[in-house]
């Protein structure tokens, strides 16, 4: 990469919402490496530079992901582990779940002092209300779990979670889209979600066991390439969830200021400990209180 190009690449940063997708999709693949002989990347305008550079990005992954720990910041300096409990998003999006049971949630949060606790977006205001002054956060589901709202429907979701409360967004990538290779339609959907956010972290919910290998790299990117906080594996309502070659896919693609959130099938301490140190910062469950007490979890969880 040239040093002018490296100069450009710094000036527009990627956290820059005003800038077209392919300037950006350039940004990002000068800055992986991959796209270094495409130095005039202002004249990139189409979806050929993209998948030519995705395809790149998918040789230089298809190697074994090396072990790493989470232990190690960049630089090699030694990073304090958070708590198991700091790191859970207690989940409950059953869409049978009662009053009473979402009320229990917060109280188990709070005991537990779990991260957030994630709801459908109907019982956000009853969420809010509960972890007042507590700090678990209050977070809500957007385009849940499908992916295939319009566009219009998830950022105007986005806006009245945000305006209701709501601490950070997941919001489900739209699959259909993202397998018909349509990468342009996706990141415009993502950045309507992540400019109604303002500031207000979006996490960019995958659903990786319906993808290929080349498709979760290409979400992956188009996630961090709409200013998403966070990449995510699963809803939890479609079969698999987290697994570790997973993640430290996620970790390999997004930049080491995206962080990942694993979610799905999270059944036993052990696992979650797994999912932590190949590269998972949160973790998305139903069952947190019996991972951080029994360390077990009964079937049937999220």
């Amino acid at each position: 990469m040239t040093a002018s190009l490296r100069t450009w690449c710094r000036l527009f940063d990627l956290t820059r919402r005003d800038l077209p997708f392919f300037d950006r999709a350039a940004f990002f693949f000068a800055r992986s490496g991959v796209a270094k002989d495409f130095v005039d990347f202002k004249r990139i305008k189409s979806s050929d530079f993209f998948t030519e550079s995705l395809r790149q990005v998918i040789q230089k992954l298809q190697a074994p992901p090396l072990e790493q720990s989470r232990s190690l910041k960049p630089g090699g300096k030694t990073e304090k582990p958070q708590p198991l409990a700091r790191r859970i998003d207690h989940t409950l999006l059953k869409p049978d779940a009662t009053l009473d049971q979402i009320l229990q949630l917060c109280d188990e949060a709070k005991t537990h002092h779990f991260a957030s606790v994630c709801v459908h977006p109907h019982w956000l205001p009853e969420v809010v209300r509960a972890l007042q002054g507590s700090s678990t956060l209050p977070i809500t589901v957007i385009g849940f779990p499908l992916g295939a709202s319009q566009t219009k429907a998830k950022a105007a979701e986005t806006r009245w979670a945000v305006a209701s409360g709501a601490r950070e967004i997941d919001v489900v990538i739209n699959i259909g889209r993202l397998k018909s290779g349509h990468w342009k339609w996706v990141f415009d959907d993502l950045q309507q979600v992540t400019r109604s956010a303002g500031k207000v972290p979006v996490k960019v919910i995958l659903e990786t066991s319906l993808l290929s290998h080349e498709e979760k790299i290409a979400g992956a990117i188009l996630a961090e390439l709409a200013g998403a906080r966070y990449v995510k594996t699963s809803t939890g309502f479609s079969p698999g969830g987290a697994t570790l070659e997973d993640i430290h896919l996620l970790r390999r693609v997004v930049a080491k200021k995206v962080r990942i959130k694993a979610s799905g099938g999270i059944k036993t301490r052990e696992f979650a400990e797994k999912l932590i140190e190949a590269g998972a910062d949160r973790l998305g469950t139903s069952s947190g209180v019996a991972l951080v007490t029994s360390g077990l979890v009964l079937t049937g969880s999220y």
